[in-house]
């Protein structure tokens, strides 16, 4: 009975001296797995490779992946190769299907309702302004705002002022809008306050524009001059009024879990090479937005709107700022107003 119990007490200890082993030696593994390991980021995005947000997407790949030292692997897919529509990106993005997307900031408007606050009319005065202020107190909110709903803000970029074209008349005064047929987005706040103006807005698909505008199923239309120029809008339009009235803003968002999962090195990385990629962008689409508006002052009848009527128009859209209050909260309709 003693030796059994003897042979008994020793298995034991070998097990228990086996086992301590094991475990070290999985610590170990781990511990010099985890610096080495490698993290994949797909990023969707829905414009073309000729285009300041897919060089600013270069960009941030160029610094993740040397900041890192080929631990972040990124793969940028242009051209909306991946998901045509940038909801469908987004949706993707918090999923965990892909890691990341940069889609405009309209589209989140569908996930974070306070991204409305970027589409009132005139609330920035230039891109400057407007950039300042995604930099600042409104940027932050934004991006607290994405992490509630399974997103992370890594960047903003640019895509330029919105302006005003048409085939009737120059816009001058508030009068001029009275009963244009006016393409937007799908964006109420836009259709809201185009309908204030007097004009007759309808949403209709961006890349069946061109042949409705020939076909005078719309009098006009709204977009920054980059898109005017590179859609070649202006073959079939006449007056283009720069109004500089709203602002496109796009956004380089990321699946929060995995941001949350990469060790803290690799999300300052992350956080870097984020701040690369608005940096590029930005002037990139400076660039772009020159070149579009000299091509533009050529082939289009071009006046700017006078201050007087902008000051009019801030006025008569005052009803819109005040329906929206309820919706987006007082806070950040301050940010808007100031």
């Amino acid at each position: 009975m003693m030796k059994k119990i003897l042979m008994f007490a020793i298995m034991a200890f070998a097990l228990i001296i086996a086992g301590c082993g094991d475990s070290g030696d999985t610590a170990e593994g781990a511990e010099s797995g985890s610096s080495d390991k490698k993290y994949k980021m797909t990023i969707s995005n829905s414009v073309e490779e000729d285009s300041a947000l897919h060089k600013g997407l270069m960009e941030f790949k160029k610094v993740a992946e040397e900041k890192s030292d080929g631990r972040l692997q990124v793969e940028v897919f242009s051209n909306g190769e991946l998901y045509a529509s940038e909801r469908e990106a987004i949706e993707a993005v918090q999923a965990g299907n892909i890691q990341a997307a940069s889609p405009a900031t309209a589209p989140l408007t569908n996930f974070v309702k306070e991204f409305m606050a970027l589409d009132f009319l005139f609330v920035f005065d230039d891109v400057e302004d407007a950039n300042s202020k995604l930099d600042g107190e409104l940027g932050d909110l934004l991006k607290e705002k994405l992490e509630e709903n399974q997103l992370k803000g890594i960047g903003w970029g640019s895509a330029g002022m919105t302006q005003m074209t048409n085939n009737i008349k120059p816009i001058e005064k508030i009068e001029d809008f009275k009963g244009m047929k006016l393409r937007t987005m799908e964006n109420n706040i836009h259709l809201d306050s185009l309908k204030e103006l007097g004009a007759n807005p309808q949403p209709y698909a961006f890349g069946e524009l061109y042949s409705a505008l020939q076909q005078n199923i719309f009098d006009g239309m709204q977009t920054t001059a980059q898109l005017i120029d590179s859609s070649k809008i202006y073959e079939v339009q006449e007056y283009m009024t720069v109004m500089n009235h709203s602002f496109t803003a796009e956004s380089l968002v990321m699946n929060k879990a995995f941001y949350d999962s990469l060790p803290e090195d690799l999300q300052s990385v992350v956080d870097e090479a984020g701040d690369a990629f608005t940096k590029h962008e930005r002037e990139v689409s400076v660039e772009y937005d020159e070149k579009a508006m000299e091509l533009l002052e050529k082939e289009l009848k071009v006046n700017v709107l006078p201050d007087e009527t902008k000051k009019a128009i801030i006025e008569k859209l005052k009803p819109v700022y005040d329906k929206y209050e309820k919706e987006l909260g007082h806070d950040i309709m301050e940010l808007v107003r100031n």
